[in-house]
């Protein structure tokens, strides 16, 4: 608790009683820490970002002007109940991003996990569960109770809608409105998103490997002209070939697990 003697604070910021400044910190002018904010080591925040509420912040994170981190949820429900957002290692939240804390009906906790980039303007929202190396561009948003899986992109002025589950390693291209599921390693694009492909450019920049790659290009297919309903052609894949590949089995994991929305399809 208090403040790490290692910590820098300008003398034109403002750090309420009781919140805690770990070592190496570096807090900008005319920045505003909450009192019961949590910076671990080595969180640099910049001039006139603001962290408020129960929000712990990452060792390493870097929190760039005029971001509103920890402020109350944009929820008409929310009746000041005691909630928290919890933000892990290095992110990089961009000028102007807003993140809020939970409610009590979506768990109460608004998570981030680690090594994140926030680009200017994008919103994380109530009681959102985002993985580790997500990228929000610009001006992306993501609504009340979403799963953002890891790796997953979000291209700048697209919007995910509340409760959707966007699986691992997925992107979204710009300008793209998502109301249902995307299954892992999915493309994303379109006004009204629509699932287009895979997203081959990011599994070859992860070094997949080519017979990897190829089964998700089967079941891919097979997800699309398959007979039945989307988890009857899912569950199908298992005991194809493609099922033996990890990547084909994440899909079909995401696709049979619990959702309360229903998925963006091949067209």
């Amino acid at each position: 608790m208090g403040i790490d003697p290692g910590a820098k604070i300008h003398p034109m910021a403002a750090v309420e009683a009781g919140a805690t400044i770990g070592p190496g910190c570096v807090i900008g002018p005319f920045c505003h820490v909450g009192a019961e904010v949590t910076l671990a080591a080595e969180v640099t925040l910049k001039s006139h970002a603001v962290v408020t509420g129960l929000t712990e912040i990452g060792q390493g994170s870097v929190i760039f002007p005029f971001a509103n981190i920890g402020d109350v949820p944009q929820d008409l429900k929310y009746s000041g109940e005691k909630t928290r957002l919890i933000i892990g290692q290095r992110n990089r939240i961009r000028e102007g991003v807003t993140m809020n804390t939970g409610t009590e009906g979506g768990g109460g906790i608004t998570r981030v996990g680690d090594d994140g980039l926030f680009m200017a303007g994008a919103h994380v929202a109530h009681d959102a569960q985002v993985g580790d190396r997500v990228i929000m561009a610009n001006n992306a948003a993501v609504a009340g109770h979403c799963i953002i899986a890891d790796d997953v992109i979000i291209g700048g002025l697209s919007g995910v809608h509340q409760f959707v589950r966007i699986g691992k390693g997925a992107i979204i291209g710009a300008v793209t409105m998502v109301t249902n599921d995307v299954i892992p390693y999915g493309l994303v694009q379109g006004p009204r998103g629509m699932l287009d492909g895979l997203n081959l450019v990011g599994l070859k920049r992860r070094g997949v490997a080519r017979e990897d790659i190829m089964a998700l290009r089967a079941a891919f297919q097979a997800l699309a002209q398959g007979d039945g309903a989307f988890q009857d052609r899912a569950k199908r894949l298992l005991d194809d070939v493609a099922g033996q590949s990890q990547y084909v089995r994440d899909i079909v994991d995401f696709v049979l697990g619990e959702s309360d929305r229903s998925f963006l399809t091949p067209g």
